[in-house]
């Protein structure tokens, strides 16, 4: 009877939890038997690695075989479990010294030639991984470079199963050719990517692995207090809402956020990394995500593809692709409400919760919400001499498709004008480039931070409102005009909270200790739209 044990990790949304692949060879009629709750995926895995050995020049074992994946009680889906499957049972077999799979874990896809395939969510399984002390992992040759960012981690890229053989038995290791013509796309790097979710689904526009130019915030046409709107909004963390009529700039001042963002740290940078990795929309070449993702899917998208799902264990919906970055929701009242009001909860906690029958799984969604909405479904309504058709219940209803809990969680809400015959001909002058406007966004989050420091938040709109209101007061009386509005009803207590944060973030863009009563109403006039006569100043808040 022979033994042998191997690890591989098993993926709960983007965590993952180390599993022992444990093969098991007696006296008996020869027959394969998977056990340990693998999904379809996995269970055909059974022909994939026994195909493989024999074309890796192995000899399969003729006897009965069964392999038990532990825990027993953890959903396992995916090919990612084949390289550790058949080194399992090749070490029961005694081709390879039980003795060298042991602290090694091993993830990637056999091919039925023995070639080792690509799997998605490397990142997250290497760093489950490392957290339960493994510090040798063998992965495809394509993704050794994503799991090599995990640090303490000692990684092994290997091209087919005979390479791993002859590594784990201190044998000379052949040469590998690549299996594919050159100037042709790689088969072998179907695996990383979704179906039909399209390259770089999730990342800016215009970053580098499109080789398009970043889109610049000179090319807006006037829109002063717009803009001023988005400089806040990237400098504090602030939902924002874009409303006017079409062709006014909205969606141009929305793809322009993520530009201005500050890039990503390190650990910011593994976390957006770990999810794209997982969803199958990390580029190839790429493996470290550095600038803010920003995503914007279409006004039918479903509240799954949204908030995560899908069958079985849930997949990242757009919120998690956003993490760390911009979400845009362009003709947001034409989303359907269910998946509107799913935001609520991401917009609060930075995670989405889903829960289905094959277990619940926890997902980041740390992102900026950037709404753009018509003032009613023909886009006239608020233009004098347009001719909008729209009755007046049509306008109520179609505007109410924002509830009021969504747009209470909402900072900022700005109306955005046609732009003028003098800002479009540029007789107005040019607006501020993203590359100054982003120099103070990041000097606002470096003075952010350094008030926060030691607290675990970064941004303003991360800071509770009972710590504003008690060890980051704002001066004396500078919250007058806010508590006058709560008053009459204008604002909630969130919505007072979130005045108070952007306030701070106001006085941090003009270098400022604490705010004052300007920096409020300025607040209050970028929530409610309500000039109360603080100068708004284009370009800088």
């Amino acid at each position: 009877m022979g033994f042998a044990r191997a690890c591989s990790v098993a993926l709960v949304g983007v965590e993952g939890v180390v599993v022992e692949v444990q093969a098991d060879l007696e006296p008996g009629v020869a027959a394969f038997t998977l056990v340990g709750l693998p999904d379809k995926s996995l269970v055909e895995s059974r022909d994939r690695v026994r195909a493989a050995v024999v074309n890796s020049g192995a000899e399969w074992p003729q006897k009965k075989l069964t392999v038990g994946l532990s825990p027993a009680s953890v959903p396992k889906s995916g090919s990612g479990f084949d390289l550790a499957v058949a080194c399992a049972v090749l070490g029961a077999a005694e081709r390879i010294d039980p003795a060298a799979l042991a602290d090694v874990v091993m993830i990637g896809e056999l091919g039925l030639d023995g070639r080792v395939r690509p799997v998605r969510g490397v990142l997250p399984a290497v760093l489950a991984a490392a957290e339960a002390g493994y510090a040798k992992v063998v992965v495809p040759e394509q993704t050794a470079g994503e799991a090599a960012l995990v640090p303490g981690v000692s990684v092994l890229g290997v091209r087919s199963l005979r390479q791993l053989i002859a590594v784990l038995s201190d044998e000379p290791v052949p040469d590998e050719r690549e299996f594919h013509e050159e100037g042709r796309p790689s088969t072998m790097l179907a695996g990383l990517m979704v179906p039909g979710a399209g390259l770089g689904t999730g990342l800016a526009p215009g970053s580098a692995h499109d080789g398009a130019s970043l889109p610049d915030l000179a090319d807006v046409a006037g829109q002063a207090v717009p803009r001023t709107a988005l400089e806040v909004a990237a400098a504090g963390g602030h939902h924002l809402l874009f409303s006017g009529p079409p062709g006014a700039g909205k969606t141009m001042l929305a793809e322009r956020l993520s530009a201005i963002l500050p890039a990503l740290t390190r650990q910011e940078s593994l976390e957006v990394t770990a999810v794209h990795s997982v969803a199958g929309m990390l580029p190839p070449g790429e493996p470290l995500v550095t600038r803010a993702p920003y995503c914007a899917p279409h006004h039918s998208a479903t509240m799954q593809s949204l908030v995560g799902g899908g069958n079985g264990m849930p997949r990242p919906g757009a919120v998690s692709l956003a993490h760390r970055g911009v979400l845009f929701l362009d003709e947001a009242p034409e989303f359907s409400v269910r998946a509107l009001d799913a935001l609520r909860q991401p917009l609060e906690s930075g995670r989405v919760v889903v829960a289905r029958s094959a277990g619940v799984v926890r997902l980041p969604a740390r992102f900026l919400m950037v709404l753009a909405a018509n003032p009613c479904p023909c886009g006239r309504h608020t233009l004098v001499g347009a001719g909008c058709d729209c009755p007046p219940s049509a306008v109520r209803r179609y505007q109410a498709r924002l509830s009021g809990p969504l747009l209470d969680r909402v900072d900022l809400r700005v109306v955005v004008a046609p732009v003028t015959r003098e800002d479009l001909m540029g007789e107005g002058g040019r607006g501020e480039s993203t590359a100054v406007v982003a120099a103070r966004v990041r000097e606002a989050r470096t003075r952010a931070a350094e008030r926060l420091a030691g607290t675990g938040w970064t941004t303003n709109s991360e800071v509770p409102g009972h710590e504003l209101r008690t060890r980051l007061p704002a001066a004396p009386g500078a919250l007058l005009e806010a508590e006058r509005d709560m008053e009459r009803g204008l604002l909630t207590a969130r919505g007072l909270d979130r005045v108070l944060r952007v306030a701070w973030t106001v006085a941090d863009l003009r270098g400022a200790d604490r705010p004052e009563a300007p920096d409020v109403v300025t607040a209050l006039e970028l929530r409610t739209g309500i000039a109360r006569g603080a100068a708004m100043r284009g370009g800088s808040a």
